[in-house]
């Protein structure tokens, strides 16, 4: 019987975590940032799902034991004769308790209009008319859904930045949206990393390779390490590095930046490269950073002895 009853706690935990947000609203409006905003705070998004199988598609991500916590449907005009049923699913499930918020995507005529006009696409009220004419007839057509929303967000005047400060301040849960950092050290003589946000380029650090006892051996060994950091220009190095880490990071977590790519060269991607990373690791993990540290052409050198790093 306890069993039983810790079961039932279970799935009422995992159906007070699920959340479902539903994005409706005028073609040209928005919707599609606005999902792309939604994707990166974790939800789950199915564009163009026909209002009838609403109903269904929520038992099914509540009965996914636990995989599908945050859901976004986008229900609009592109659905044509299923667009019908969507107040009707929607009174059905309000009946029905159901919880769910609604997300109505607005714009101004004429900014819609002018989006039109760039993309050069058809709008789907109006695939052989005037533009306006669809503009008239979606309003027309959403009136009753825009009057249900939860949440009005009109696009005309906002910059992207501004609209997914919108979207993360209605819709974040602050679970998993820490800024991820990936340190990675590399060898320049193998080519630079192409999504790397910052480059530090440490070949003025003294070199071990040049030691016959250190140069098979990483910066992650203690003996290649204490070589390095004893220099004076590697100190003052690192001290200059971690007041710029101190103050550039929380700028980027303040600026909504998902990921950071911090990049360290030297010549092979083995001794002062590897060193330095794992500095930048350690730093960031005990100020309770969720960062990652990859060592990636190292073992493209002879390496014979390497500490491998738990990250």
């Amino acid at each position: 019987m306890d069993k039983e009853l810790e079961a039932v706690e279970e799935q009422v935990k995992k159906e007070d975590k699920f959340r479902l947000v539903i994005v409706t609203g005028m073609s040209g409006g928005g919707k599609t940032q606005a999902c792309r905003y939604m994707e990166d705070l974790g939800y789950f998004v199915v564009d163009n799902l026909p209002a009838v199988f609403i109903p269904k598609f929520v038992e099914l991500c509540k009965h996914a034991g636990g995989h599908v916590g945050k859901v976004v449907l986008v229900v609009d005009t592109r659905s044509r004769e299923f667009f019908d049923t969507f107040i009707h699913t929607l009174d059905d499930m309000d009946r029905d308790d159901v919880p769910y918020e609604m997300l109505f995507m607005d714009a101004s005529d004429p900014v819609i209009i002018r989006r039109y006009k760039e993309t050069r696409r058809r709008h789907p009220m109006a695939p052989s008319s005037r533009i306006s004419d669809g503009i008239a007839k979606e309003r027309e057509r959403l009136a009753l859904a825009r009057a249900k929303a939860t949440y009005i967000i009109d696009t005309s005047e906002l910059k992207k930045v501004e609209l997914r400060d919108k979207i993360h301040r209605l819709f974040g849960t602050n679970e998993g949206e820490q800024m991820s950092i990936n340190v990675l050290s590399f060898g320049f003589k193998f080519g630079m990393p192409l999504d790397a946000d910052l480059v530090l380029d440490v070949r003025f650090l003294p070199n071990p390779f040049y030691i016959e006892s250190m140069r098979h051996k990483s910066g992650a060994v203690p003996e290649v390490a204490e070589y390095i950091a004893k220099w004076p220009v590697t100190q003052e190095f690192l001290k200059h590095l971690d007041g710029m880490l101190d103050f550039l990071v929380p700028q980027y977590v303040k600026e909504g930046k998902s990921q950071l790519v911090v990049a360290v060269g030297c010549t092979g991607g083995m001794h002062r490269s590897v060193f330095t990373a794992k500095h930048i690791y350690d730093r960031l993990a005990a100020k309770g950073y969720p960062v990652k540290v990859e060592h990636r052409d190292l073992m493209k050198n002879d390496v014979r002895e390497h500490v491998r790093e738990e990250c």
